[in-house]
Formats: structure tokens, sequence, C-alpha cells
């Protein structure tokens, strides 16, 4: 095991193998079964280039060969900023076949974050694209190389100019100079979310992984003829495997790459490649559902339309059926493991008002108060969970772990939840979402929830602003459809469906949009700070 890397103390490790959980499976074995068995059909279509299992097989082999010619050997940390493309499987799968790990960017990562990930992780490479989305990853290189000069490897797909160009690394594959890769063996680092600074590292082995992705599958009936579209960056944890993209090769399926996840480059994806199943964020799905009713393209081969990586309001959810005309699948699970869905034989509401359930029975999860009690069923509190899957601590981050997992492995989620009869979860918001207002507590998505569903409100977001008399109080952010409705409008309408008068938002504020995260969740974070700032200079302007 990679030295700072916590895992699963013997017992349960040697309880994951007897119940058939972890297999012995490596991605680099992974993928030479599918190539063996599926050789020549198609594994990954992007634009009008389809590229079949065994292809993506041999590129794999020859590109290990490069990289171990270059210098990089098991256990060496690789930072991997690519879009969707065929280069990142090819690159990721060379990196398994090696033992090297990749650490998984985000294309909207800029410096100060790859100039962190490389030096925490102590990076023998970088890879990236030459541009993306008019951005040029030459200059970010640039830019991190002069502050890490000791950053050996720059690799560029496309044009290097003074880089390592990744086309050149292609070598004559030969599989018996691989070094062995055991199952149990990190196979690359994930990003936490990072909301509160910056991200911790999280190691995923072979093991725990490929068991997701077979759980993922199943639970989403992934067979040979499915089509997943990979409309959000699949560096992140959700469209990597839940089932994601390694979900839908586990499966011997289909991957379709977009370059983005706008209705203009998806929904004519979805009509030419006859997709069954995709996965979006909340706000994403959003547009959709306002995209769909005006455009033309025939999307009746989407079977199954996910939406995770936040909470999705009830009253959007209840649109999903009659607009896409699909069935609709929550998802919530985090980086660190544990993923929650509902199931597509579920009733509608199932489907609408949770969140899912464990998709694994060897799932534990707890739901507990501020002092770590268990709350009685159906009250809200703390998720906490270990699991088969579920982490048990970040690389080289032994302080925070202390704060962030119990001292019997169960991970702190920071997902404040209840759990119904059925033992679906519901999601209440994030602990830090929660709004003390002098000492009442509001959760945030509740009152967003039920914003949505007045007729003029598009998206909303409620976040808590700085109050010298009450700590917090709250504020609403508002995305019209059209004509904003007025704030004294909106207040009332939350009164007429029920809600808690210290619930109302204490202030109102339109905008086109919403600040995003790197895979497009909205940045509350982002919104906290905007609305401090707005007030600060209020307060400054009066003196």
């Amino acid at each position: 095991m990679l030295a700072g890397c916590p895992t699963w103390p013997d017992e349960f490790a040697e309880k994951y193998r007897k119940e058939g959980c972890w297999r012995g499976e490596t991605f680099g074995g992974m993928l030479r079964e599918r190539a063996d068995k599926h050789g020549n059909r198609i594994a990954v279509t992007y634009g009008d280039a389809h590229i079949s299992y065994g292809e993506l097989d041999m590129r794999a082999d020859r590109l290990a060969a490069g990289f171990l010619e270059l210098g990089i050997k098991k256990e060496d940390r690789v930072i991997v900023q690519l879009p969707n493309t065929p280069e990142f499987f090819e690159v990721c799968f060379a990196l398994f076949r090696i033992g090297a790990l990749p650490v998984f960017a985000l294309p909207s990562h800029r410096q100060s974050e790859i100039a962190y990930f490389c030096e925490f992780a102590e990076a023998a490479a970088y890879i990236i694209p030459d541009t993306h989305s008019r951005f040029d990853y030459r200059v970010l290189a640039r830019q991190v190389r002069s502050k890490l000069p000791e950053l050996r490897n720059v690799i560029v797909a496309g044009d290097p100019e003074e880089f390592q160009g990744l086309s050149d690394l292609y070598r004559d594959a030969d599989p018996g100079r691989h070094p062995h890769v055991k199952p149990d063996d990190v196979a690359f680092l994930q990003l936490s979310g990072g909301s509160t600074g910056l991200s911790k590292l999280i190691p995923r082995t072979h093991d725990d992984y490929i068991y997701s992705l077979r759980i993922s599958a199943d639970i989403c009936r992934l067979d040979h003829n499915s089509v997943y579209l990979a409309a959000l960056p699949m560096a992140h944890n959700y469209p990597l495997s839940s089932p994601g993209v390694l979900g839908t090769l586990y499966a011997g399926a289909r991957v379709v790459l977009a370059e983005g996840p706008s209705p203009d480059e998806t929904f004519p994806l979805i009509e030419k490649e006859r997709v069954t199943i995709t996965g979006v964020v909340p706000p994403i799905a959003l547009i959709w559902l306002e995209a769909a009713s005006s455009r033309s393209e025939d999307l009746s081969s989407l079977e199954v339309f996910q939406v995770g990586g936040a909470k999705f309001s009830a009253e959007a959810a209840r649109r999903v059926k009659s607009v896409l005309g699909c069935t609709l699948q929550q998802v919530f699970g985090m980086a660190e493991g544990l993923v929650n869905y509902t199931r597509l034989d579920d009733p509608e509401d199932i489907v609408v008002n949770t969140q899912g359930k464990p998709m694994s029975p060897f799932d534990e999860i707890k739901v507990v108060d501020e002092n770590g009690r268990d709350v009685e069923p159906g009250q809200t509190g703390e998720l906490l969970t270990r699991g088969p899957y579920t982490i048990r601590g970040y690389y080289k981050a032994e302080e925070h772990n202390a704060k962030a997992f119990t001292p019997d492995g169960f991970y702190r989620t920071g997902d404040l939840v209840k759990v119904n009869s059925s033992g679906y979860l519901i999601v209440e918001g994030r602990a830090k979402d929660q709004i003390n207002r002098g000492g009442e507590k509001v959760a945030a998505e509740e009152v967003e929830n039920h914003l949505l569903a007045h007729p003029s409100v598009h998206d909303a977001a409620v976040v808590s602003m700085p109050d010298d008399f009450l700590g917090e109080r709250s504020c609403a952010y508002i995305i019209p459809r059209d004509t904003p409705p007025a704030a004294a409008e909106l207040k009332q309408f939350l009164r007429e469906r029920g809600l808690a008068a210290y619930k109302i938002p204490d202030r109102v504020e339109f905008t086109d949009s919403f600040p995003q995260t790197g895979v497009g969740k909205v940045s509350k974070k982002a919104l906290r700070q905007a609305i401090a700032e707005k007030m600060a200079q209020a307060a400054k302007a009066k003196q």
C-alpha cells in the first residue's frame, strides 16, 4: 500500500473478500478481459471516431511502454488534467497498467490548485491538452513549472510546443515489462470536494473501486447494448463511476463523449448515437428540462436520466418523466465512497422525494446529532458511513483524518440526511449549508425546494450572510424564468406554503447565473462570499 494511505483493517478486508465484494481484479486486467471478450465492439465514440475495446487495450499498452521509457514507475503520482477525449482513457489505463497513479484534476482547475496538487503529491508528470474551451493549458503548465522546477515531465495531448508530446510516447508494447500490480494497490487519487479549502486526495484501490463499478452497473441495468453519454467532466467521481464511463466499460457497453453538457452539444448526440443513459447535476437538469420543449431532437432512446452531485428538488424531479420521457434516477454519493441510488423500478414517490438508498448490502450508515449520538428514526442528522468502497482516510492527512473519521472507521460525510422507513435517504443539505439564525436552524435546501415551486423561479440557492445581531441571516439567490418576481411576492408565496417565519429568506438577490464548481455544481461558497462583500460595501458607504 502506498505510504500515507490509510486502509481497511485486516478483519474488514478479509470480510469483503469472503463476501465476494473484492474479487482480485485490477483495471489493467479489466480492460484486457473486455478486449479479449469484445475485441471489435466499440468502447468509445468521440465525434466521428469510434474506438474498439481491442484498439483501446492496444493503445494503452503502447502508451504504458512510453511512460516506462520516460521514467514513470509504479506508485509515481501523475496529475491528469484532460477533458472528455479518448486520450483520457488511454492515459489512465496506461498508468493503471504500470501501477502509476493518476491524480484526477478537473479541466477548470488553474494555477493555484494544480501547483498544490503537483507539490503535495510530488508528481512525476503533469498531463494536459494543448487547448480546451479556448484556454491554453501550456501557459498554465509554464506557470506551474516556474513555481515547481522539479516537475520532471509535462506531457501534452496535441501541439506540445516545448513540452513532451503525448503522441510521441506510443511504443511497441511489451506487457512483460509492466510492474506487478496487485488488486489491493492504490489505483488512483481523486480530489475531495474542497468546499472549505484545498482538496484532499482520496486513495482508491483497484479492489474497492471496481466493486463500486460492478454494483453500479448492475443497479443501472447496463448491458452491452447500453450507451452512456459523458456530459460532465469525467475526471469527477460521479461521471467516472456511477456508473459513469468506467462502469460502462466494465459492462462492455459504449461511452459517447460530449465536450460539455449544454443541450446544443448533448441533444444532437443523444439522437445520433441513440444514447440510453446519462448523468448530470441539478443546474444542468433544469436547463435540459427548459430546453426540451423548444428543440426538435429525438430523445426517445434515452431510458435513464440520472441527476446527482447535489439534491434535486422534488418540484423539478416530477417533471422529468413528462418532459424527457425517461426514468429519473437520483444519485447521491461522494468521491470518498458511499453511493446511493433510487432503483429503476421504484415508485414515483420514492424517485421524486428521496436521493436513493445505499447500493451495497455491506454499506453501513449512521445518522447522528452534533454530539455523535444516533438520532431517532426519521429525524435529521449528519450521515456517517463505512463499507467496502468507502475510504478509511485521505492521503497524507493524518491530522484531518482524526476529525473526518470516527475511531471505528466511519467517515463523517458532513451531509445532513434523514432515513425513511424503507432505508432511503432524504438529503436536507450540508452541515455547512445549515444556517444558524439566532439559534433557529434553517436547512437551505428545504427553502430552495419551496422557491423552485414558484412559476417565475428557474433556480434558487439559499446561503447564509453575516449578521451582527443573529449571527447569520439567510439570502436567497434567484435565477428567474423571465421577468423577476418581486421579493415580497416570493416571501408571501413561501408563507402561503406553510414555511416557518424564521425560514423565510431575509434577503432576495436576482442573478442571471450561479457561480459553479469544476463539475457544474452551484458554488455556495462563492455566493456566501459575494453577499458578504456586498453587505460590507453597503455598510462602508453608509459611514
